[in-house]
């Protein structure tokens, strides 16, 4: 099972955020668990504070994809480190950049 869907407008994301990291970046996919869905884990050297943890997943995924910081938004899992991040773009070759991830 993959950690992105298809959307009209992009793709949606499943990703598992690790604040304060020593190593940060986006770090391939987990499973939680038996038949849990696969997020896309990322890894933040900022502090889950006021959204800065957040912002530097989506520039980081971003970063990842080579697109503009602008194109990846928070969908929800505002205060939760599993959070849904909505990539706007060609869902196709958004789903092909991601699987090379």
């Amino acid at each position: 099972m993959t950690a992105w869907r298809e959307v009209a407008d992009g793709v949606v994301v499943a990703v598992k955020v690790q604040p304060k990291s020593r190593r940060p970046g986006v770090q391939g996919t987990e499973a939680e668990g038996a038949g849990a869905e696969s997020r896309l884990r990322i890894a933040v050297a900022e502090a889950p504070e006021d959204g800065r943890a957040t912002r530097a997943a989506c520039a980081a995924l971003a970063r990842a994809l080579d697109l503009p910081a602008s194109a990846v938004a928070l969908h929800s899992g505002a205060a939760s480190r599993q959070k849904m991040l909505h990539v706007t773009g060609d869902p196709t070759l958004l789903a092909a950049r991601l699987g090379a991830l």
